[in-house]
């Protein structure tokens, strides 16, 4: 069985929140530390895929409803 990409989607858009909460709870003194960067660029990453997945969902149900 496949998972839905409106499934995967809404699981990387709560991964991306997850790293967010993360990243600011690691800033200390200054933002412009290493593992703040990180993190933050982890989560920017997975809300793309997370916008990529729900074009392709959308994609997919425009295709299925011209049938």
């Amino acid at each position: 069985m496949q998972t839905s990409p409106k499934i995967m989607a809404i699981i990387y858009f709560v991964m991306g929140i997850f790293f967010t909460y993360i990243a600011t709870k690691t800033v200390t003194n200054t933002m412009w530390n290493f593992s703040t960067i990180v993190l933050a660029i982890i989560a920017t990453l997975q809300f793309g895929v997370a916008i990529r997945l729900m074009l392709i969902h959308f994609r997919l149900k425009r295709k299925n409803r011209k049938k």
